[in-house]
C-alpha cells in the first residue's frame, strides 16, 4: 500500500484459570499486561476456584510485558486467600521476572527454570 500506514494490532491480553485438581490451579497469562487491563486482571484473579487452590502454577511464557501494578495484583490475589497460595512461575522472560521480584512475589514462589 503506497504512501499508507500498515500496522498490526497486538492480541488482546488474556488470563485464563483452570483447576488441575482440588489443590492446584493453572493460570495462563498472555500479551501485554499493562495498567489498562488491571481491572480485568483483578476480576480474573478473584475467580472463586482460586480460593481452594494451595498452589498456583502460573504460565507467563506468552507475556510480552508486565506492568508493576499487574504484578502487585497477582501478589494481592495470592496473599488475600484464606491460606496464602504458593506460586510457581514458568516461562517468564527476564524483564517479567524482574517486575515480579520488584512486587515481592519471590516471597511466595519459585522460578523453577
Amino acid at each position: 500500500m503506497a504512501g499508507g500506514f500498515h500496522f498490526t494490532l497486538a492480541p488482546r491480553p488474556t488470563v485464563s484459570v483452570t483447576m488441575i485438581d482440588g489443590r492446584r490451579a493453572e493460570l495462563v497469562f498472555a500479551g501485554d499486561l499493562g495498567a489498562e487491563v488491571l481491572r480485568e486482571l483483578e476480576e480474573q484473579l478473584s475467580d472463586p476456584r482460586l480460593l481452594t487452590a494451595r498452589e498456583w502454577v502460573v504460565d507467563m511464557s506468552g507475556v510480552t510485558r508486565l506492568d508493576l501494578a499487574c504484578a502487585y495484583a497477582l501478589l494481592r490475589a495470592a496473599v488475600e486467600r484464606p491460606e496464602t497460595a504458593k506460586l510457581v512461575v514458568h516461562g517468564a522472560r527476564r524483564d517479567v521476572q524482574r517486575t515480579l521480584r520488584h512486587a515481592g512475589i519471590d516471597r511466595l514462589q519459585a522460578f523453577p527454570e
